[in-house]
């Protein structure tokens, strides 16, 4: 397969094929990336689930200015997670259970939709480096396990990337502290993503919670805002401009603050 060709089948397919020939490189599907080694993944990144960095240095397991010391300086090596140890940060057990933490999180998103995959990209490796691989089996096992168990919470899916809104009447307080301590956080505007983000959870752990919360009926996907309004610019010889999304803005500005 070239950088550029888009590939055929299913992602689960094509993750086998690349293990059965022990491929090295970079699989990218519509909701995220998986980085092989040897056959094996050892990284995933999905833009619906919080990144290994935010989840060590939010929890407070890493400061901010020693994980991008690590990044900058091991980052074009491709050994961060190496750095981070060797420099005393961070012990080699946490590492490797908040790599597997992440990477897990992070291939549910990326195998979520059951698509056709879209590039595979030779010999491309993450800068992050490899901690511990997972053969792919394990992967699509634990990725299908998840899937599952969120199925019989709440059928619907939509919770786990929509920005979502609460219903009006029930406090944080009067649920479990978890629980109670992630509905805090809806607000119409954020995903799942952002608020285990916000509160240095596990994306799987926080999808949990808001599938049980949409299931009682607490919770549900956000509006989509009404269209912009179209009006003519003075002077323009009819030509309009339209008014800015204000909650896409919003979005945008968490998201930022987040990174």
């Amino acid at each position: 397969m070239t950088t550029a060709a888009r590939t055929d089948g299913s992602v689960p397919d094509l993750l086998g094929t690349l293990a059965a020939d022990r491929a090295t490189g970079a699989l990218s599907t519509r909701s995220g990336i998986f980085y092989l080694s040897a056959g094996d993944v050892v990284h995933v990144e999905s833009a619906h689930s919080p990144d290994l960095g935010d989840l060590l240095t939010r929890s407070g397991a890493v400061a901010r200015d020693g994980w991008w010391e690590a990044v900058e300086r091991a980052g074009p090596r491709h050994c961060v997670g190496r750095r981070l140890v060797d420099s005393g940060r961070l012990t080699a057990g946490a590492l490797e259970l908040c790599h597997l933490g992440a990477l897990f999180d992070a291939a549910y998103f990326a195998l979520a939709h059951d698509g056709t995959a879209l590039r595979f990209r030779p010999g491309v490796a993450h800068w992050f480096g490899a901690v511990r691989p997972v053969p792919v089996a394990a992967v699509l096992r634990e990725s299908w396990r998840r899937r599952d168990l969120l199925h019989r919470i709440w059928p619907d899916p939509a919770v786990d990337t929509a920005p979502l809104t609460r219903v009006p009447g029930v406090r944080p307080a009067d649920l479990p502290p978890r629980r109670g301590r992630t509905f805090s956080l809806v607000d119409g505007g954020r995903t799942a993503a952002q608020i285990a983000s916000a509160l240095a959870y596990r994306a799987f752990h926080t999808l949990v919670e808001l599938r049980r919360l949409a299931a009682a009926g607490l919770v549900i996907p956000a509006p989509s805002p009404p269209a912009a309004p179209v009006h003519p610019v003075p002077g323009g010889n009819g030509s309009a401009w339209e008014e800015p999304d204000t909650a896409l803005l919003r979005r945008l500005l968490d998201a930022l603050e987040a990174l």
